[in-house]
């Protein structure tokens, strides 16, 4: 039984998936900027590294996801070119984001070996405008010996609010994000980023979260960011 339940968390781990568009719906292959075909890995998806309690929660809103209240949000190391082009058409200004600049480029949260730095999972309900991210730190974000790094808390922080600011409006870039730690975090130990959308004045929007502990008892930071919603008639220069 233990096996077949191993195997079955290989299999999922290493599942490829194609990139899907905003929306959730298929997409044809990917291209990298050297125009070959990629295929992406869903890092939101179990792997071995997975422990008991990350898996656990994974299941359980796997569930709310099929009640129709909750979605899983994928999750790739790499922006496929189409949404680089768009972002850069809309947002940016030509001279300062070449595509030679990219190759190689991956999302920061995503860049390490499976288990070693980020392993995570959010969730989203957009009726709620809230997100949920099931994290645990891998031994290479350590901090002071046996915890985990004060930054990257502060980075799967921002990860997290900021797609709740996404999740409700559109493009946004971090304009402030202030952090309370209130207990360190054990490495390998998974917390519950519980992120919610306060509200919204103009392209300011203000978000807020706390990070808990598995079954919520234990609260290990509190949070509050401010984002700013991109304006394509002002790219960023």
């Amino acid at each position: 039984m233990l096996r077949s339940c191993a195997a079955r968390l290989r299999t999922l781990g290493s599942r490829r998936t194609r990139v899907p568009p905003p929306g959730g719906g298929p997409r044809g292959a990917r291209r990298s900027f050297a125009s070959e075909e990629v295929i992406d890995k869903d890092h939101a998806l179990p792997n071995p590294s997975w422990s008991t309690d990350l898996r656990f929660l994974f299941d359980q809103f796997m569930k709310k996801c099929e009640e129709g209240s909750w979605k899983r949000l994928p999750s790739y190391k790499r922006n496929s070119t189409q949404k680089f082009q768009d972002f850069k058409t809309h947002y940016v200004d030509p001279k300062l984001l070449k595509e030679e600049q990219m190759p190689g480029a991956q999302l920061f949260t995503r860049s390490f070996e499976d288990g070693l730095g980020f392993e995570y999972v959010m969730f989203c309900n957009d009726v709620e405008n809230r997100v949920v991210c099931f994290f645990q730190g891998g031994p290479h974000l350590q901090g002071m010996p046996g915890f985990t790094h004060g930054g990257a808390i502060a980075a799967i922080i921002d990860a997290t609010v900021g797609t709740c600011a996404f999740r409700a409006r559109g493009i946004v870039m971090t304009a402030n994000l202030n952090i309370n730690y209130k207990r360190p975090i054990p490495l390998r130990s998974v917390v519950v980023i519980n992120s919610q959308l306060d509200k919204v004045e103009g392209r300011k929007v203000f978000v807020s979260c706390d990070v808990r502990s598995v079954k919520e008892e234990t609260l290990y930071s509190e949070a509050t960011g401010l984002f700013i919603t991109l304006d394509p008639n002002k790219k960023l220069t």
